[in-house]
C-alpha cells in the first residue's frame, strides 16, 4: 500500500461505499482521517458505523437540496455505479450539481476497461480511443465525461481509473458455477482482464495522491487470461464443479445477456502507466496468487 506523507486530506467522502468502497474508507480512517460514506440503505449505514465511518444515507436519483460534505481540502470517491438503463449517466450529474466545490478538493472516479470495446484480444493502453458496443459502457464513458467537465468548469482535479474485472474475498463467481454453466472453448475465448480488490484500493490511494489532474489510469494486473481459463481456476480452487466447455456460439446462446455481452468483447490491456505514474506496486500481479488470497470460509460456503 502506497503512504503518502504528509496526508493531504482533512477529510474523504466515499460516494457508492460498498465492497470496493469500504475497503478505501477504512484505509483513510486507518490514518486519523474523517470519513463518510454515502450509502442508500440502513443496512449499509451500520456496517460504516461498525467501522467508525460516518454514513450518508441518499438517494442519487432524487434532486434534493445542496448537502454541505465534509471539509474543505476534501477526497472525493466516486463510486456509484450509474442507472441500469439508458446510455448516459445522469446519476453522477444529478450529485455533482448539488455539490459545493471547495479550494483543495479532488474527485476520484471509477470507470470500466469496458469502454474500449472489442480489441479483438489486442494490447491496449490508455492511448486507445473508447468504442464502448453497450449501453453500460456507454453509460460510464458518459460519466468519464461529465465528471471531467465538472472539474474544469470548477476547478477540481479529476482522476479516472478504468477498472477491470474485481475480484477478491466474496467476489467470485462461485454461485453461477453451482448454477451451471457453460464457457467457450479456449481457443475461442475471449481475453480477460482481472484485479484484486487489495491492489485495486492501492490505485484508489495513489491516484487521490500523485494523479496528475484530468488523466485516466486502467486498473488491472497486467496478465490478461482466456475468460474460460478464469472460470476454470476458480472452480478448481474452491472445488466447484467446473464449467462444461463448447463453442462460444452455445456459450453466449446460453449465457446471461449481461455474460454473453462479456463473450463478445476480448481485450489485453497494460498497466505500464499506473505502474509508473502512479507507482503502484500490485500485491497480486497475476490471477494464480490474487486467487489464493481470495479463498476463505465465508467464499467456500457462498
Amino acid at each position: 500500500m502506497i503512504e503518502p506523507a504528509p496526508c493531504a486530506w482533512s477529510a474523504v467522502t466515499v460516494v457508492g461505499c460498498g465492497y470496493v468502497g469500504r475497503r478505501v474508507a477504512r484505509y483513510w480512517r486507518g490514518r486519523g482521517i474523517r470519513v463518510a460514506g454515502v450509502v442508500c440503505s440502513a443496512e449499509s449505514a451500520a456496517r460504516l458505523r461498525r467501522d467508525d465511518i460516518e454514513p450518508i444515507v441518499a438517494d442519487l436519483d432524487i434532486r434534493s437540496e445542496s448537502r454541505s460534505w465534509p471539509g474543505a481540502a476534501s477526497l472525493l470517491y466516486y463510486f456509484a455505479a450509474p442507472p441500469q438503463t439508458g446510455r448516459a449517466d445522469t446519476r453522477l450529474p444529478r450529485f455533482l450539481d448539488n455539490l459545493d466545490s471547495t479550494t483543495g478538493m479532488r474527485l476520484v472516479l471509477i470507470s470500466t476497461t469496458g469502454v474500449y470495446g472489442d480489441c479483438a484480444g489486442r494490447w491496449i493502453d490508455e492511448k486507445e480511443p473508447p468504442r464502448p458496443a453497450t449501453d453500460r459502457a456507454r453509460r460510464r464513458l458518459d460519466a468519464e465525461r461529465s465528471a471531467q467537465r465538472w472539474g474544469r468548469r470548477n476547478g477540481v482535479p479529476v482522476v479516472v481509473l478504468r477498472v477491470s474485472g474485481i475480484y477478491g474475498p466474496g467476489r467470485l463467481p462461485i454461485a453461477r458455477l453451482r448454477r451451471g454453466m457453460l464457457v467457450p472453448e479456449a481457443a475461442q475465448s475471449p481475453f480477460t482482464n482481472r484485479i484484486h480488490v487489495d491492489d485495486l484500493v492501492t490505485a484508489c490511494v495513489a491516484a487521490a495522491d500523485q494523479g496528475v489532474p484530468g488523466s485516466v489510469f486502467n486498473v488491472t494486473d497486467g496478465a490478461p487470461e482466456r475468460m474460460t481459463d478464469y472460470f476454470l481456476k476458480v472452480a478448481a480452487i474452491t472445488g466447484v464443479a467446473p464449467p462444461q466447455v463448447t463453442s462460444l456460439t452455445e456459450a453466449q446462446r446460453a449465457a446471461s445477456p449481461g455474460l454473453s455481452a462479456y463473450f463478445a468483447e476480448s481485450r489485453r490491456i497494460g498497466n505500464a502507466k499506473l505502474r509508473t505514474e502512479l507507482g503502484v506496486e500490485l500485491r497480486y500481479p497475476n490471477l494464480d496468487c490474487g486467487l489464493a488470497a481470495s479463498i476463505d470460509s465465508c467464499t467456500l460456503s457462498s
